[in-house]
């Protein structure tokens, strides 16, 4: 899925300086580019510092050019965590569906949601910085056509993912889960997999696949066994 709205004062398409020019078919492809580039950007430099200018330049084209996508840094910033909270929220659909068609147990299906959340951190370490620490420079004013605030719906969708971390825990450890420690073991997990992008280097001696397969067997070695 992509986002539909870029965040700022326009959103989405209506960003585009002009409407009745019909969009290129290297559009999202661009956008993407910009998308991924901005991230790099705000992960090395924080949001705050990195201009559209330091943007433009990193994508190898011109301030001008960029503002042809987007009308501002805050626009871009709100795409960036909208398409990836999306596809956060697509991870766990697909493998709600995917532990459906092969039958699989709660237990299995909590372990394949780990690996892929971890496959996915892999290769969007800085779109996840983003969202770990750029969250609160979205505006909090309500938007009529997203209907809360940038901020406010980036939050939501954080709130739905540990929301339903937290359930796949329950439905495979429903021993050792309740209500009193739920929420602790769920962020207990997050812990784990969550600031991987600060250590945790592709090509490295441990890779992504690997530590999913650590952290499913802390989880199992902790939490499987019955109640302590």
């Amino acid at each position: 899925m992509v986002g539909k709205f870029t965040g700022g004062a326009d959103h989405g398409d209506t960003i585009m300086q002009n409407m009745a020019r019909p969009k290129s078919a290297s559009h999202d492809l661009k956008r993407d580019q910009i998308l991924d580039t901005a991230a790099q950007c705000f992960a090395r430099q924080s949001f705050p510092v990195a201009t559209m200018n330091d943007i433009a330049t990193a994508c190898g084209t011109s301030k001008a050019r960029l503002y042809h996508y987007y009308q501002s840094k805050d626009a871009i910033l709100f795409d960036v965590l909208d398409r990836y909270t999306q596809k956060l929220l697509a991870i766990i659909g697909q493998v709600e569906a995917t532990a459906q068609r092969r039958n699989l147990d709660d237990r299995a299906a909590l372990h394949e949601l780990i690996r892929a959340f971890l496959h996915e951190y892999q290769s969007s370490a800085e779109r996840h910085v983003s969202l770990l620490h750029d969250t609160k420079f979205l505006s909090d004013e309500v938007d009529t056509r997203l209907g809360e605030s940038p901020r406010e719906l980036i939050l939501n969708r954080q709130r739905d993912v540990v929301a339903a971390v937290t359930r796949a825990l329950r439905r495979a450890y429903p021993q050792r889960l309740n209500a009193s420690n739920q929420t602790a073991t769920t962020m207990m997990l997050f812990g784990m997999i969550n600031w991987t992008f600060t250590w945790l280097r592709p090509g490295g001696p441990l890779s992504y696949d690997d530590f999913a397969e650590d952290v499913i067997a802390l989880l199992d070695r902790g939490l499987g066994t019955g109640p302590g």
